[in-house]
């Protein structure tokens, strides 16, 4: 059965695993892609190149706060405060590079919620970046040469209904997340459908075919 999911300001008994007796793990804030959108990704072309590595569907999604090693239920407190609107969030429109070494799909409408995660947060796990937001669907890592996928349009927009507290478990075949809450965000204002993509992501995708 798969573990239910607490909601804000407790846990759940249900969750179906040992590692709940962990009181600290490696964490993050995250919006989660819907499926819809996840389907469009993953229908984008990934060649097997040397020196590049793919993330996984299941490791999709938009970090609003990295946080490291922490309390459990000390985050857990913290973020059943967030009381926020729902949020558009437009990605795109085009495959970018992310420093040097990392191929990301770039996400807009989330700088006011990672701002208010990461003052609820601010006193848990590592200090907030100082630097400004950059919201972003990380797509491959890449040790050199060539960043593979900059400059493909891609384009998508999804209403993000909910908040997601991710335990991040590190392995050689790459980062494994699970979630331990869920907080779910107010009536939005902005009148669109969530998890449809857009017009131009369909065009896109069906250039890329």
């Amino acid at each position: 059965m798969t573990p239910t999911i607490p909601d804000a300001g407790g846990k759940s008994e249900s969750a179906g695993s040992d590692s709940w007796a962990e009181k600290t793990a490696r964490m993050f804030v995250a919006v989660l892609l819907p499926e819809k959108v996840a389907d469009l990704i993953e229908a984008i072309a990934r060649p097997m190149v040397p020196g590049v590595r793919w993330t996984r569907r299941d490791q999709w999604h938009v970090t609003l706060r990295f946080l490291g090693k922490a309390e459990i239920d000390e985050v857990q407190t913290a973020l059943s405060g967030l009381q926020h609107e729902r949020v558009l969030v437009r990605l795109g429109p085009r495959v970018e590079r992310l420093g040097r070494h990392v191929v990301a799909l770039p996400a807009e409408g989330l700088e006011a919620l990672a701002a208010r995660v990461s003052e609820l947060t601010a006193h848990l796990g590592k200090p907030p970046e100082r630097r400004p937001f950059m919201g972003h669907v990380t797509l491959a890592r890449v040790k050199g040469g060539r960043l593979p996928l900059v400059g493909t349009e891609l384009s998508a927009e999804f209403v993000a209904e909910a908040v997601f507290l991710m335990r991040s478990r590190l392995s050689p075949a790459g980062a494994h997340y699970e979630p331990l809450q869920k907080i779910a965000l107010g009536p939005s204002t902005q009148g669109h459908q969530a998890g449809q993509p857009s017009r131009s992501s369909r065009r896109a995708a069906e250039f890329m075919q």
